[in-house]
């Protein structure tokens, strides 16, 4: 028997295997046998699934897919039903035949039924019939909502922690929904409200069915916060759920400034003029000394009245009084201080100006207040050097000042430790409230005229452990890019900046731990931006309305600072900054001035504060505030008392002792 060859029998063998792997592979790849029956795979409307009976939002057209290409005998394999009407659709397959876009050419209506079913069975070449194909699904019924809201050009954010500002006061209203409103604008009228100061009146008219226009009976009033309220009883009438609506927004300015326009020098000097007159025509008439604030009756300030003897002097400097009636008035409070209450030398905060006994400024703080009297003698010396220098033949008047000053016992404040210096101290609590005097804030003039004393001075060394901190008080950190040499975070309130340098001249000051003119800048610059930027999102609060520092608000007296953001301005803050940011603070001024004069400008210049946010204003002047307003404009203008200050010896000789230079 003849066998054949072995390379035959191999040829055989690889031939039959190759025939049962191509089988295999025919299997895996899925290819259906004739007993498969055709199967949908995907039916989605949009990017939603409709498989399951799906409520979905109506937005596209239908998707479906099958496990098989399908037999087309028609261009119209299925149809689509809302209600048991037909509607007219179109099928686009692609080139596989395994898919199809079904567009109905209507729009899908909200909380309706549909239906999609083949028309016949559906068949393929390469998978049993599929019978009976039918989907049920419904379009969800969307609440109803404000889509938006315009004034002019301008769009609101309509979210409610989004500021709108900047919105016209006379331009009309439009508000757009996302639903026909089945309601006249006169049934609508009810379910809107927009209240400013007062409740604003409007008319209203349709513009379309989900369009309406609010044309304001009024100009609405500037730079305001508005409420306005859509009632969630709207969506009955457009037959959908509705949330309403609450939003806030902030007008914009009037065409017409509050008051004519002026130069800016003719603006700097009326506001100089009517904020002295809070010293001058409202100084206490029985010392001459400066009331706590408009309300105070007989409480006078010892440290406002040091700020209101400076400003005399730039009154006479600038004509608002002559040198003979501010000489008068300098007598009296010279006179006054002579008598009135003292504890070692410190006049208390607080004084009654009928009496010249110490009013209690808490229950502890019932005697010297070293902090008040610096600011005081800062306000005496600056008098005595500029009558030195224009009338030095009131050598009465000067003497009086000098024993005054010299009076001080600036080393008993220092606790017999040689340490610090002591805010407080009291015949009846001594040094119980054992508040330390510690920079960097605005007592550094404390210690410039403690170590200045040609009779109670301190050591040098008192400055540096008690001011400085042994150099704790330096900070180094950067806020927006500006770096702060010394103090909190952010500088703190800007009166940091005022209080000692309304007379000790910044300009040039140093010691080891800052350049003084340059910390007072950065501290400006660092308030000005946090307000610009404005992190808490309060409205009013921009390039033109800035400046945050202590002062009176909505809820009481508080240090407004950027780590402690009421939503308050305070118009001396930025107004006082002006030798610091003097482009800043001019834009701050004509804003409070034409802007919204209306409402901050009074009988002694501008009001304490306002809350934009809040639509409030204090209706109070504190002699705190205005006096560095009147100072540091002067300062900004023609360097006045900064270059009288400093022509006194004794604070040279101690500036020097301190290791200052200036």
């Amino acid at each position: 028997m003849t066998h054949p060859p072995l390379a035959i029998k191999a040829i055989v063998f690889f031939s039959i295997l190759s025939l049962a792997l191509a089988s295999s592979c025919k299997e895996d790849n899925g290819t259906p046998t004739p007993q498969d029956e055709l199967k949908l795979t995907f039916a989605r409307l949009g990017s939603q699934t409709i498989l399951n009976g799906n409520e979905v939002d109506g937005e596209g057209a239908i998707y479906l897919g099958f496990s098989a290409p399908v037999d087309r005998a028609s261009s119209d394999l299925f149809q689509v039903s809302a209600g048991g009407t037909a509607l007219d659709d179109t099928e686009d397959w692609n080139a596989q035949g395994d898919q199809v876009t079904i567009t109905v050419n209507q729009p899908w209506i909200e909380g309706a039924a549909y239906t999609l079913r083949a028309n016949d069975r559906l068949t393929s070449p390469e998978a049993a019939d599929l019978e009976g194909l039918m989907l049920a699904f419904s379009i969800v019924k969307r609440p109803l909502s404000v889509t938006r809201i315009q004034v002019d050009t301008n769009f609101f954010t309509l979210d409610a922690d989004a500021l709108n500002t900047g919105i016209s006061v006379s331009q009309p209203m439009e508000i757009a929904f996302s639903h026909p409103l089945a309601i006249s604008a006169q049934d609508f009228k009810p379910f809107i409200s927009i209240e400013g100061r007062d409740k604003v009146e409007f008319n209203i008219t349709a513009l379309s069915d989900t369009v309406f226009q609010l044309q304001f009976t009024e100009t609405l009033k500037d730079f305001t916060t508005h409420q306005m309220v859509v009632e969630p009883g709207l969506g009955a009438a457009a037959g959908h759920d509705f949330a309403g609506l609450e939003l806030t927004f902030f007008t914009g300015p009037s065409a017409i400034p509050d008051f004519p326009l002026l130069s800016d020098e003719e603006l700097l000097t009326n506001v100089q003029e009517q904020t002295f007159r809070y010293f001058w025509d409202f100084g206490h008439p029985a010392c001459g000394m400066a009331r706590e604030r408009n309300t105070s009756g007989n409480t006078v300030t010892s440290g406002g009245s040091g700020f209101g003897l400076m400003a005399m002097v730039v009154a006479v400097e600038r004509g608002f009084i002559t040198m003979e009636e501010a000489l008068q008035r300098w007598e009296q409070v010279v006179g006054f201080l002579e008598t009135a209450d003292r504890f070692h030398g410190a006049w208390p905060h607080w004084i009654n100006g009928q009496t010249g006994k110490v009013i209690p400024f808490s229950a502890a703080d019932n005697g010297g207040d070293l902090v008040e009297t610096a600011f005081l003698v800062q306000g005496l010396l600056t008098v005595r050097q500029y009558l030195l220098q224009e009338a030095p033949q009131e050598t009465g008047l000067i003497g009086r000042i000098n024993t005054l000053w010299q009076g001080v016992e600036w080393d008993w404040y220092t606790k017999g430790q040689n340490e610090a210096l002591y805010w407080h101290w009291s015949p009846s609590n001594g040094f119980q409230i054992n508040l330390r005097i510690s920079g960097h804030n605005e007592t550094q003039i404390v210690y410039i005229l403690a170590a200045s004393s040609p009779t109670h001075p301190i050591e040098p060394g008192i400055y540096h452990s008690g001011y400085a901190r042994s150099g704790g008080m330096a900070n180094g950190q950067s806020y927006f890019g500006i770096t702060l040499p010394l103090g909190s975070d952010y500088g703190g309130p800007l009166f940091f900046a005022h209080y000692s340098y309304l007379g000790l001249d910044p300009r040039n000051l140093e010691d080891q731990y800052a350049n003084y003119w340059t910390q007072n800048i950065n501290h400006s610059r660092i308030n000005y931006q946090y307000c610009v930027q404005n992190p808490k999102k309060y409205y009013g609060y921009s390039a033109q309305s800035w400046g945050l520092t202590a002062s009176d608000s909505y809820i009481g007296y508080t240090a407004h600072s950027p780590t402690n953001d009421r939503g308050v301005i305070t118009p001396t803050a930025a107004v006082s900054s002006i030798p610091y940011t003097p482009e800043e603070s001019l834009a701050a001024i004509r804003h409070f001035y034409y802007d919204l004069g209306d409402r901050l400008w009074g009988e002694y210049g501008f009001y304490d504060a306002f809350h934009p946010t809040n639509n409030w204003e204090a209706g109070s002047f504190l002699a705190i505030d205005q006096g560095p307003i009147v100072c540091m404009i002067e300062n900004y203008r023609t360097g006045l008392l900064w270059d009288v200050f400093m022509t006194a010896p004794e604070v040279r000789q101690g500036l020097d002792a301190l290791g200052f230079m200036y």
